[in-house]
């Protein structure tokens, strides 16, 4: 509380397909995909359908997570970052529309506290955060062994229920509680449902139809960045 009484502001962006068109763990398998990185007749199907089980909000969130962290198996952070680096500028940056990032900066410059939260991991997603200008990052974490990535998630996963779950405890590490302050957060989909309900102002962006549906039936605010 400030000292006349009123909530500081918490504003929680998603980011694929709300900041960005398109997802970034899908867009990061193509990527390597087509950079033979990883082989065609293993993860091409596989990452389809992992887009379409999570665009549906049926595939369960360790069976998406392990599936897009198990790219990075087998390789220090040090020895992926010519490809970040390039997967950020060649397949995210393109992808971030100048709306969205009018948008990042009119909250930032009200002096909102401003996360972005994603079920992709953080490896792939903390460049994209940095060039949107936002500080803090809440994200699904991959399991680093003697400097060397695993291929599996450590802790809780950043996504529907982990979301609220992370956030909380993300909270608590600032000796902060949701309720502290007045929060936003927008997002497109559905498996984000349960973070939307646990602010004050959810805000549909670009929904799926399951969020449309949703949203107008309880009159929350829906909005385009495309």
């Amino acid at each position: 509380m400030t000292a006349m009484g009123v909530r500081p502001k918490l504003t929680l962006f998603d980011l694929d397909n709300t900041l960005m068109s398109g997802d970034s763990d899908v867009l990061w398998c193509n990527f390597l995909i087509q950079r033979r990185v990883l082989d065609s007749d293993s993860f091409s199907a596989r990452n389809a359908e992992m887009d379409a089980r999570y665009r549906a909000g049926t595939v369960s969130a360790q069976a998406f997570s392990e599936f897009y962290v198990s790219t990075l198996a087998g390789c220090t952070p040090d020895a992926w970052e010519s490809l970040r680096q390039d997967f950020l500028a060649s397949e995210i940056i393109p992808r971030v529309p100048f709306v969205a990032q009018a948008l990042v900066q009119h909250h930032l410059k009200q002096g909102d506290l401003v996360v972005m939260t994603t079920a992709t991991n953080r490896f792939i997603t903390e460049l994209t955060a940095r060039h949107i200008n936002i500080e803090h990052l809440i994200a699904t974490e991959p399991e680093l062994l003697d400097g060397i990535f695993t291929g599996r998630t450590q802790g809780t996963l950043n996504m529907r229920e982990g979301k609220v779950i992370r956030l909380h405890a993300w909270l608590a590490a600032r000796g902060a509680l949701l309720t502290d302050y007045m929060s936003t957060a927008y997002s497109d989909s559905i498996n984000d449902l349960p973070l939307l309900q646990a602010v004050n102002t959810p805000v549909v962006v670009d929904p799926d139809y399951q969020l449309a549906a949703w949203a107008s039936e309880h009159g929350h605010l829906s909005l385009s960045l495309r």
